[in-house]
């Protein structure tokens, strides 16, 4: 059986009684049955909960008139997010605990109608880019068993790669909402810090966390965000922005009018860029241009500076803050690259924090003076390369590093970002760009994306 699983087309079934929630959560669960041995999830609810789930989403609201945004949307929560009635695990066995109520976003999605199909795979405690770090298993790529799906949010891109749910939810802190987009040709939406409440999420760096939606349109990950967004007085790291900018080059939210900076080839080369992605890189910035989109070149130093601060800098030790009590107490507990981290974190000192802040603040004056000057948005491969499982295994610090080429630098530098598809390589593995621009312009960001949208291609 095979649905359009758009918003979109969900709604449009359910008010045309073409589709009912309780059939496509029972065809749903037995797709997510059927692809076991690939690792997705680490707690999918049984087939009898769902069912009850979709049932009671179709009684409480049986006037299609009346029915809310994601009426009868199928979701999937990353473990590290708070499920009411799931155990959260953050991939560790001895972390498990079963949560007293939902996370924020969570009940936001419940009142909006969405239905929760279960908890995804990640790597341990969000810690990575590969998806090769859980104890429940590793998870590869939906168009290679050779090559690596990305992370650590890696089960929630596969989850909507494979048809498994129209949307879900990740986490990002130095790129986990945007590295497994590119590896599943899907889209990955990066909101501004603080724009959706933190409130049940188990911390990594948690003045730099916020939480992500994989979708496979824009058009999802914008519906999906308008639910989530709005500010959270429980959340201390929650921030107000107003209507979060809709502004987007005209009245009617054209991108017509905007700038977009991009890098060289040979810049992006010199960063250790694939040739192929440098020129599915350059075909996009091609389609921006010929949309009406302004380029202008531009030197991102800065922000690649930035980035190098994160793992290698002082802000990995914020990872201690929720952590250092369980390493202590049951080093054992952790997969062995999360407790190298981890140990790694605590060779900083309090000078060496300041030291980092200090210079993290003369780059983001930097970065406002020499690019937010100039350009409304960045626009940057997603990652520079597209590493094999074997690789992973054999480096995973290095190969963590260099995915993060491209997003390290986006939560401390203060910045929302929007990932799509841009194409495949000749061997079929898709290819994905970013769109990076300053806090607050998420609404602008995904309007750019907006334009590169159509280049997803149904290859799996």
């Amino acid at each position: 059986m095979t649905w359009d699983l758009s918003v979109g087309a969900l709604q449009a079934g359910y008010r045309d009684s073409v589709l009912d929630p309780v059939t496509v959560a029972a065809e749903l669960h037995a797709r997510a049955l059927a692809r076991q041995d690939e690792n997705i999830w680490i707690t999918l609810r049984d087939v009898g909960d769902l069912r009850a789930g979709a049932a009671a989403i179709a009684a409480r609201w049986p006037e299609p008139a009346r029915r809310p945004p994601l009426f009868g949307v199928p979701v999937a929560i990353k473990d590290n997010i708070d499920v009411s009635g799931l155990p959260t695990t953050a991939a560790c066995p001895d972390f498990t605990y079963l949560p007293a109520r939902s996370a924020a976003l969570v009940s936001r999605l419940t009142e909006a109608g969405a239905l929760i199909v279960g908890k995804t795979n990640l790597d341990q405690f969000a810690t990575g880019l590969t998806g090769t770090r859980s104890p429940y298993g590793l998870c590869r790529s939906p168009f290679s068993p050779d090559h690596i799906s990305g992370g650590s949010s890696s089960g929630s891109a596969l989850a909507v790669a494979r048809g498994l749910v129209s949307v879900a939810i990740g986490t990002d802190t130095a790129g986990s909402g945007r590295v497994p987009a590119a590896f599943t040709g899907t889209v990955g939406l990066k909101p501004s810090r603080g724009l959706v409440s933190g409130v049940g999420m188990v911390p990594a760096c948690r003045s730099l966390d916020c939480p992500s939606v994989f979708a496979r349109s824009i058009a999802d990950a914008e519906a999906t965000l308008r639910v989530l967004a709005g500010y959270d007085p429980e959340d201390p790291w929650s921030r107000e922005f107003p209507a979060f900018d809709a502004s987007a080059g005209d009245s009617e939210g054209s991108p017509r009018a905007l700038r977009v900076g991009v890098c060289e080839g040979d810049a992006l080369a010199a960063l250790g860029t694939d040739k192929e992605i440098i020129a599915a890189y350059r075909e996009s910035a091609a389609r921006l241009s010929a949309a009406g989109v302004l380029l202008a070149t531009v030197d991102i130093a800065t922000l690649t500076e930035a980035g190098d601060l994160l793992y290698g800098g002082p802000f990995v030790a914020e990872r201690l803050t929720s952590l250092e009590e369980l390493l202590i107490s049951s080093p054992d507990s952790f997969y062995r690259e999360t407790r190298a981290v981890l140990l790694k974190a605590r060779e900083n000192s309090a000078a060496d924090a300041f030291r980092g802040i200090q210079r993290l603040v003369e780059l983001r004056r930097a970065a406002a003076l020499t690019i937010w000057q100039d350009v409304d948005a960045v626009l940057l491969p997603t990652v520079p390369a597209i590493p094999t499982v074997q690789e992973a295994l054999a480096d995973s610090p290095g190969v963590t590093a260099t995915l993060g080429r491209f997003t390290h630098f986006t939560n401390l530098m203060d910045l929302a970002a929007v990932a799509v598809p841009a194409g495949f390589r000749a061997d079929g593995l898709p290819i994905g760009v970013t769109f990076h621009g300053p806090a607050g312009r998420d609404r602008m960001l995904a309007s750019l994306a907006s334009l590169l949208d159509t280049a997803r291609s149904e290859r799996l």
